[in-house]
């Protein structure tokens, strides 16, 4: 069969045809916009779709078509699965799975109910969220939060095979998405608060073996790395260049976890993807950059084999994980059309940069409250070139331990979260659901032990100072330019991920559980409905039979939701969010359900 990756419009990925590209499975759904083969919608990560019934003409007409409750009440991340007639729904843990008849009235059609053992929700570090199903090759593909990857025969449920990736004995757990490419399943792992060292592997999906594994710290070997080849900001990492960022074996529990998004460029044949935050929080423990955690990394696909790093953040002093997805666009700049990728970093910086090489081209503030840098340093010929210049004041590490450095923007959880952005090629312009909270940090010394927290600072949050009224806003992003367009400010912070669609509509959900529709071009508000929880889904949309829908799956928890989730009330807990957000519950209350809207007839 003849692979193709769809090219949506100006500013994606151009089709390409290449047999050994990409998965045909992957491809042929991508192409079909009316399915959803994928979480980010195509390889790219646009989470943007083709399907344009829905227009912001008539999009203030929407109804509820239907719904269905997942019978679970903790945090729903990410968005089901359509593939033909069939939608595929994953809840939080236990991570269960049902297959719905499209055409028979959501009629359940088999169910896969895991059996893991609940002692796992201890060590999940934000609540026991799940970020979605992948579908490749006839199969419906699982990360369960005790680390189990798991295939599933689309058809039946029934388990095609199955892999251990981690340990939840040394506090490793899975919240991630798998990625299918080519004949591989890529997968992550979670678990930095635990002292858990991070890894991508990927896995054959014929029969789940493992293909390789890349460490995010530690020997060259071990990394995937070739200290000549692999490059940083254009030049060579150098031999150990991981292990002489860390003091002495730290390195083996330094983080830099992988539970975040990744895309794949099938021209180039990389994949992007981004590493968490070193551990501990306690910077003074860990003296030097801390590589590659907080990185953006590009690897081959067949072989795992590192083109290019990047990070963002060297010896982060404030948990600002590295793990945000990777948009793939090409855009013209400076008269030249450049391969890029788009990453909108939690400590507030966005970075626009050549994918190909990794050259940074622009990294920006996008939220001007933010104070722990004053810039990153754009000057090439620079010794900090690439790096942001840190404010002493709001610096952790020179603050010192058991030292409360106060008034900190953004938070912990980051200007952005998880949540993934949106890209429209008709606008050209990105839509990011963004946090608005600041922070006071308060270092202390701890102690590693396996399975045990390895955290070592006492966090509070709070709304941004002088803010514009909210703790959250939703913005329209020029990645070239580096300045936002328009701006729209929520009373909490917006933790859905945002879809962008040619009906000139951008979808967003709020922590309240209010699904939103605005203009794409002018932000203004097109359409909102209340949902029965607070929204941390991904909203999708789909075609069934000739019939455009927009979905969403509500049950607020998540960092953000936390305390809500967990029953948690101290202020303090929650790694700092419950006070924060301790408003929320006299918006929401815990649910679990998928919520299904059409035009009427």
């Amino acid at each position: 069969m003849r692979a193709k990756l769809l090219g949506l419009a100006a500013g994606l990925l151009t089709t390409v045809a290449a047999p050994a590209f990409a998965n045909d499975s992957v491809t042929e759904g991508i192409k079909n916009s009316g399915q959803l083969v994928t979480q980010l919608l195509n390889y790219a990560g646009t989470r943007y779709s083709e399907l344009g019934d829905i227009t912001k003409d008539n999009v203030g007409d929407l109804q509820v078509a239907w719904t269905f409750s997942t019978g679970v009440l903790r945090g729903h991340e990410g968005a089901p699965l359509v593939i033909g007639d069939v939608m595929y729904v994953h809840t939080p843990f236990p991570n269960n799975v049902y297959a719905l008849d499209l055409k028979n009235d959501g009629k359940i059609l088999w169910r896969y109910h895991p059996q893991q053992n609940s002692d796992v929700i201890g060590v999940m570090c934000c609540d026991t969220v799940n970020r979605g199903l992948a579908y490749g090759d006839g199969m419906i593909f699982l990360s369960q939060a005790d680390t189990t990857l798991v295939a599933l025969d689309e058809k039946t449920g029934e388990v095609k095979w199955s892999v251990v990736n981690g340990d939840p004995a040394k506090g490793e757990t899975s919240t991630a998405t798998p990625l299918i490419v080519k004949d591989k399943v890529l997968i992550g792992i979670s678990g930095g608060e635990y002292g858990v060292r991070g890894h991508m592997t990927a896995y054959n999906i014929a029969d789940g073996k493992m293909a390789w594994r890349a460490y995010s710290t530690g020997p060259d070997a071990e990394m995937l790395v070739d200290p000549e080849k692999t490059m940083v900001l254009g030049k060579p990492i150098g031999k150990d260049s991981s292990l002489n960022s860390w003091e002495g074996d730290q390195w083996q529990i330094g983080g830099g976890t992988t539970w975040g998004w990744t895309t794949y460029d099938p021209e180039l044949n990389l994949i992007y993807y981004g590493t968490g935050n070193p551990s501990t929080w306690n910077p003074s423990q860990r003296p030097g950059d801390n590589k590659w955690s907080m990185t953006i990394m590009a690897r081959d696909v067949d072989t795992g084999m590192a083109k290019w790093f990047y990070q963002k953040t060297p010896h982060d002093e404030w948990d600002y994980d590295g793990v945000n997805e990777n948009i793939l666009v090409d855009k013209e700049i400076d008269g030249t059309m450049r391969k890029l990728l788009v990453n909108f970093d939690r400590n507030g910086f966005a970075y626009t940069m050549d994918r190909e090489s990794g050259e940074l081209l622009v990294a920006e503030k996008y939220d001007p409250a933010v104070n722990w840098a004053t810039e990153v340093d754009m000057n090439k010929d620079s010794e900090t070139y690439g790096r942001p210049l840190v404010v002493a004041e709001y610096s952790t590490a020179q603050n010192g331990e058991d030292v409360n450095s106060t008034g900190i923007c953004p938070a912990a959880l980051g200007t952005k979260d998880q949540q993934p952005a949106a890209y429209s090629p008709k606008t050209g312009l990105f839509y990011v659901p963004t946090n608005h909270v600041c922070m006071d940090y308060e270092p202390f010394r701890v102690s590693y032990a396996a399975g045990q927290p390895y955290v070592g600072a006492t966090l509070s949050m709070f709304p941004a100072p002088e803010s514009h009224g909210g703790m959250g806003n939703f913005i329209a992003w020029d990645a070239v330019k580096g300045e936002i367009k328009w701006s729209l400010p929520e009373q909490f912070s917006v933790w859905s991920g945002a879809l962008a669609t040619s009906g000139d509509v951008v979808f967003y959900g709020t922590l309240e559980g209010y699904l939103k529709a605005v203009d794409s071009e002018t932000g203004k508000e097109l359409y909102k409905f209340k949902t029965p929880s607070g929204i941390i889904g991904n909203i999708f949309t789909y075609k069934s039979g000739d019939k455009q829908y927009v979905g969403v799956l509500s049950g607020v928890g998540g960092w953000a939701g936390i305390g809500l989730a967990a029953g948690l009330t101290n202020a303090t807990e929650g790694l700092g969010a419950v006070g924060g957000y301790a408003a929320l519950s006299d918006y929401t209350a815990l649910g679990g359900q998928l919520t299904v809207f059409a035009l009427p007839n």
